[in-house]
């Protein structure tokens, strides 16, 4: 496992019962986790902090119960970047912090190179990109980045976090279905240096198109192959969906990648906890280019 541990506006203060207690810059939420299927080692509804809990409905679903009175949104840092927060439907608040291990890996590889040949523009696609984590990661060490995702208001929200984090240019936006985004690019002949995804467990797009992880994703890797330079910089691929082990991960890229030269590795990500055991977040795979 790879631990998210450099953070300075983000802490686990306890887990347990399906629960986190978190510490969102001034912030304390209480929000489910899936993976906390362990007993928690006292209370955490009463924990004298608590600005909001997330209730889940019995229809499904759910919503924030305010405990406290604090603003609708706020920002955090992680190292030079800065992000928007905003408890958001089913439990998201806009940020995966564990994310901070992919980012630092990343923006060392485009350094790297940046290092190695100045001159050289680096092309980053990010596919199903959220609210761009990835992306203002990647553009903030000098990447050229295409940020894809199927939801307008995701996506404007990537826009928010770039400027934020001092970015007014180097990002391009595009709300499409991704795959349908990949397609036309083989069509068009354009290519990337890396290639960043973070599928959904199952998606629709804007028209309906259907995904579901098992049956998609290695067909769907095969295809961003195609529209890889031949030397690609790295390629991540990021899942939260249950049973999808770094193993799988690394087979895949292994078998769709064969072609290019580069090592492939595949890990758990997780967040250290105050009570000293780490929080399982899903599983990664990364290919580095030689």
């Amino acid at each position: 496992m790879k631990i998210s541990d450099g953070w300075k506006d983000y802490k686990i203060i306890a887990t347990g019962d399906g629960m986190k207690l978190e510490l969102w810059g001034d912030v304390c939420l209480l929000r489910p986790d899936p993976q906390v299927i362990w007993k928690s080692s006292f209370d955490l509804y009463s924990y004298p902090g608590i600005d909001a809990v997330y209730r889940r409905s019995s229809k499904g679903g759910g919503a924030w119960e305010r405990r406290k009175s604090f603003p609708d949104e706020w920002n955090i840092s992680y190292k030079d970047l800065t992000f928007k927060i905003k408890p958001m439907g089913f439990k998201h608040t806009g940020l995966f912090p564990e994310q901070a291990v992919n980012w630092d890996a990343m923006r060392a590889a485009i350094e790297r190179q940046k290092l190695a040949r100045p001159d050289k523009k680096i092309r980053v696609l990010n596919l199903f990109a959220y609210t761009g984590g990835a992306s203002v990661a990647c553009a903030k060490s000098g990447a050229e980045v295409t940020h894809v995702d199927a939801a307008k208001g995701m996506v404007e929200r990537a826009g928010e976090n770039a400027r934020l984090s001092g970015i007014n240019s180097g990002i391009r936006y595009i709300i499409d279905d991704c795959a349908k985004f990949v397609a036309r690019e083989i069509r068009r002949g354009n290519f990337y240096d890396a290639i960043i995804m973070d599928p959904p467990s199952y998606g629709r797009g804007p028209g309906g198109e259907m995904w579901k992880i098992e049956d998609n994703l290695y067909d769907f890797v095969e295809q961003c192959s195609k529209v890889l330079v031949p030397d690609p910089l790295f390629v991540l691929i990021n899942s939260y969906t249950t049973g999808l082990q770094p193993c799988v991960i690394s087979n895949i890229l292994k078998l769709t990648l064969k072609n290019f030269k580069g090592t492939v590795q595949a890990y758990e990500v997780g967040l250290p906890t105050e009570e000293g055991i780490p929080l399982p977040c899903g599983a990664s795979g990364l290919f580095i280019g030689e």
